[in-house]
């Protein structure tokens, strides 16, 4: 009679070997494998009360104090699983893709948890945000990091913080470009191998984040948006005098802007596709068959930036950031508060309809 083969779960028991090594304390090492074997095994309802009772091994007690009361150093597990992601999908021609993703919530007191846009969703709802760093080679992608973004809601209102249990260290205002870089600093300190950092347009049109990326020597590539302004690389800010009126106070660019989508066309670009799958192409998009400046990207990435700069700087903020983006930066400047013009007054002896409408 031959060997015979190993149960799922003592597969799992092993593959989780160098994660539960590092959890320290006795208990946390055994509660893992079974909270995780909970989560992929059988059973519909994933909560911890039916997870233990399917298990037979532990208490609810004993499991619930492990998901919602278990306090340790993060740092060593998030190294041990760096480690083998590297192990499994390093490759210096590989990518680190820096995304969003969203948890959908109800009510208003998981941590983190507001009306924003949930891009599980497609729209905006009530939800938690969190910035994911994933690890990927070829079509195997492995996830590294999961950070949760709090929104203003919650920086403004520390006993919130402190009632949910946000650490100190937390507790402070931070942009999604900028949680997305100290993750990459995180994979970079631990030896982790890839040769290009992507992302979406969501981080492209941050200035910050494409400057952090280019000021540690990573090769990046971001989406822009289509009806973002972008400058030529030769652009540069003049300061013209005034023949008449009064004497300019900021400077402005010596060429005029253009839409991302109009340089794009300008260049001979090809589809390609980077995977298929069941039903054809996953993802297709622009290549260019000519080598590009890598400086008109980076302006491309700071355009929008730029743009706010300058609108922060007249004083449009206030009147809204839709208004700065529809106009040029050479506009902005020349930009005068508009005029208010009062409705109609209704005329006097006509019906409740007709005065509401005027």
């Amino acid at each position: 009679m031959g060997p015979v083969a190993p149960s799922w779960r003592e597969e799992l028991e092993t593959w989780l070997k160098p994660f539960v090594d590092v959890l320290g304390d006795r208990r946390r090492k055994r509660m893992c494998p079974v909270y995780l074997a909970g989560l992929i095994g059988p059973g519909d309802r994933k909560s911890v009360q039916p997870m233990a009772a399917r298990a037979g091994e532990v208490g609810y007690d004993q499991l619930h104090h492990f998901v919602s009361a278990g306090l340790w150093d993060s740092a060593p597990l998030e190294a041990a699983l760096l480690k083998e992601a590297d192990r499994l999908v390093g490759d210096k021609d590989g990518f680190l893709v820096i995304d969003d993703t969203s948890l959908p919530k109800k009510g208003s007191h998981s941590v983190g948890v507001a009306h924003q846009y949930a891009s599980s969703l497609g729209k905006t709802s009530n939800c938690q945000s969190l910035v994911s760093v994933t690890l990927a080679s070829r079509e195997v992608p492995v996830m590294v990091g999961l950070r949760l973004f709090l929104p203003e809601d919650w920086i403004v209102d520390p006993a919130r913080m402190a009632k949910a249990g946000v650490p100190k260290v937390r507790q402070v205002a931070l942009t999604k470009p900028e949680i997305a870089v100290e993750e990459i600093d995180r994979v970079v300190a631990s030896g982790a191998r890839f040769g290009c950092v992507l992302a979406d347009a969501g981080y492209g049109s941050s200035g910050s984040f494409c400057q952090a990326l280019s000021h540690r020597g990573l090769l990046w590539a971001v989406g822009l948006s289509r009806r973002q302004n972008v400058y030529r690389p030769d652009t540069a800010e003049v300061f013209p005098v005034a023949k008449t009126g009064r004497r300019r106070k900021y400077h402005i660019t010596d060429q005029p802007p253009m839409s991302a989508e109009a340089m794009l066309s300008s260049e001979p670009w090809r589809k390609v596709s980077w995977r298929r799958g069941t039903k054809g192409r996953l993802r297709v998009f622009l290549q260019p068959a000519v080598s590009v400046s890598p400086t008109v990207i980076a302006i491309a990435c700071m355009a929008t930036a730029f743009r706010r700069c300058l609108a922060r700087r007249s004083g449009l903020l206030a009147r809204g950031d839709r208004q700065a983006s529809r106009n040029t930066t050479s506009q902005i400047c020349r930009l005068r508060p508009a005029s208010r013009r009062l409705p109609p007054r209704s005329r006097p002896g006509g019906s409740a309809s007709r005065r509401t409408s005027n």
